[in-house]
């Protein structure tokens, strides 16, 4: 059955790395601390590795961390089309911070100069809104998925926690 946990991060010694099985074989860890993450497929000689070596940015390369379990570990890069994004940004390793930007809505005029390709007749609700742009550095990422909003929960999505099998808590006030 798969779990999920917090374990000391090795890259930064964190606690705040949360720890998600997926099935007997794979499991993937995302530090808060840092904002570092891996999975068992991030080892030298997976060519899962390989294909994310092909496609990430210089600075995420030269990043990249390689714990004692052999796994590497590089910058998370987060994007909630209504919320924001959350990357790293800079020249080096040693000139680096992350970057977030919050997202915006699009006005209803505003729609038709962003199509979403291959949908007909398709607009994106949201844009970045690069004037929010702000730097964090290397300890804040929490900091950063904060300020775009990633642990806020929409009202219109407040959470529900099911009790049996077809009661929800807090359950509504009783007549009596």
């Amino acid at each position: 059955m798969p779990k999920d946990q917090l374990t000391i991060c090795p890259r930064c010694g964190s606690d705040a790395c949360y720890e998600q099985e997926l099935g007997t074989e794979y499991t993937i860890h995302q530090c808060y601390g840092c904002g570092f993450t891996t999975n068992t497929l991030m080892t030298s000689d997976s060519e899962f590795l390989e294909e994310q070596l092909e496609v990430l940015p210089e600075l995420y390369k030269d990043l990249i961390f390689q714990d004692k379990k052999g796994y590497h570990w590089m910058p998370s890069a987060i994007n909630n089309p209504k919320q924001g994004m959350v990357f790293a940004d800079g020249k080096n390793i040693k000139e680096w911070k992350w970057s977030a930007i919050k997202a915006l809505p699009i006005s209803e005029t505003e729609k038709t100069n962003f199509p979403i390709p291959g949908k007909e007749e398709e607009y994106y609700e949201y844009k970045m809104d690069m004037k929010s742009l702000k730097k964090f550095s290397e300890r804040d990422f929490m900091d950063a998925l904060d300020y775009i909003g990633a642990f806020d929960t929409p009202k219109e999505q407040e959470p529900v926690i099911g009790i049996g099998s077809s009661g929800s808590y807090p359950s509504e006030s009783s007549e009596k």
